[in-house]
Parts: C-alpha cells; structure tokens; sequence
C-alpha cells in the first residue's frame, strides 16, 4: 500500500518552536504518520470514508529543548492514536 500524505494547514499553538522550525514539524507529522497508517492501518470505523468534526487524540511530552523532529513524530502518534487501528 502507497499513502501520499498532505497536510494544507497545522497550526501550532504554544509549542517551542521558532517560526522557521514549522515547516519541519509539519513535514515530520506528514511522514509519521503516513508510515504508522502504511504498517499499522487505518482503524476499520473509518475505511469506509467520512469526515470528522473533531478528533480526541493522544498527549504529548514537550520539553523546553524539544527539536522538531521529536515534536513532529509525537503530534503524528497521538493523532493516530485517534484514527490509527488499535494494537
């Protein structure tokens, strides 16, 4: 399976981060979590297709020196907590 992944829009409230470091958050969520949907799946309510309003995702641990890679993968795993297959 092939997932291309985009993401139009991440806003990014309150995390420390420079402006200059967004750009590579963002493109860290994208690769995150197209490689968690690809190896684990999309959770069998959604496969069908829809949209949703809201999501309840997981937390995240932010440190005073987090880099964007780690903040990039964190926000990806608790998104997919939300709409991943559970393990």
């Amino acid at each position: 399976m092939n997932i291309n992944l985009h993401i139009e829009r991440l806003i990014l409230d309150g995390l420390p981060i420079t402006r200059g470091q967004s750009p590579l958050v963002q493109a860290e969520v994208e690769t995150e979590l197209a490689r968690l949907l690809t190896e684990r799946g999309l959770a069998s309510s959604l496969q069908s297709g829809g949209a949703m309003p809201s999501l309840r995702a997981g937390s995240i641990q932010v440190e005073t020196e987090s880099n964007p890679t780690q903040l990039g993968r964190q926000i990806a795993q608790a998104v997919y907590g939300g709409i991943g297959e559970p393990q």
